[in-house]
């Protein structure tokens, strides 16, 4: 049967780049996107003139009916194999007290509640508990975790600091049952987050400070969470691997 892989927020940056490589190892692919379809499509487009398999579909992380969706288009195409919770969002920077209940709100819906629905689902289709025959999921962390972003992003690194939480957890809770789970640390990485993040220019204001003297790239992001979900990792679960040149 067709291994799938499902990536939330797949139509850009970090999940592009896992949709392209999943793809390319041979997973028929479920490029999940929050609103820019034509990013999507163009993933898929990518994808399938190099011979892959690939569908978009559009669903908040953060709604039930839109998770369930997406699982059944990869119910569809095949045996889900994979999952990367990589959909979440930042937002402009800001101290704590500044904060509004909404923005803290979408904050956790998206970034902590966005990434237990998917895991919930793929438990249902992976673990041998439910008649599955295993997979991997990586959950997409921080640098931020460790530093905490005062003055910035505090919700944020808050939130990120719940996915190792719960990535450590899931990973000790499914581990006899076929489903390893590990986790991604991304430090600066050149993508349009900053951009989202009201700083469009972060990249460079920051690339002097940084131990490497440079950004990361997508790409490299995602050969560390296409390597996790590999058989070469096949003895690592509860991992989360700093792809971060040295920061955090």
């Amino acid at each position: 049967m067709i291994r799938v892989a499902l990536v939330t927020g797949g139509s850009r940056g970090i999940g592009a780049a896992c949709c392209r490589l999943l793809a390319a190892s041979g997973h028929a692919v479920v490029v999940n996107y929050a609103g820019n379809e034509a990013a999507a499509q163009a993933v898929v487009a990518g994808i399938a003139g190099a011979g892959g398999t690939a569908v978009a579909v559009r669903g908040d992380v953060s709604v039930e009916a839109d998770v369930l969706r997406m699982f059944e288009a990869a119910d569809r195409l095949g045996r889900l194999v994979a999952l990367v919770n990589n959909a979440g969002v930042v937002d402009l920077p800001a101290r704590v007290d500044e904060m509004s209940v909404e923005r803290l709100t979408r904050m956790f819906s998206i970034n902590i509640t966005g990434s237990f629905l998917p895991a919930r689902e793929a438990i249902r289709r992976m673990s041998t508990k439910h008649g599955g025959q295993g997979g991997g999921i990586v959950n997409l962390s921080s640098a931020a975790a460790t530093l905490g972003a005062p003055g910035q992003y505090v919700d944020y690194a808050a939130s990120k600091g719940a996915i190792d939480s719960f990535t450590i957890g899931l990973a000790r809770e499914v581990a006899a049952e076929g489903i390893r789970v590990n986790a991604v640390r991304p430090g600066v990485i050149d993508t349009d987050i900053h951009a989202s993040g009201g700083w469009p220019d972060r990249v460079a204001q920051v690339r002097d400070s940084l131990p490497m003297k440079r950004e990361g790239t997508a790409e490299e992001v995602a050969q560390a969470i296409t390597w996790l979900l590999s058989d070469a990792a096949s003895y690592v679960t509860g991992a989360i691997l700093n792809v971060s040149g040295g920061r955090g």
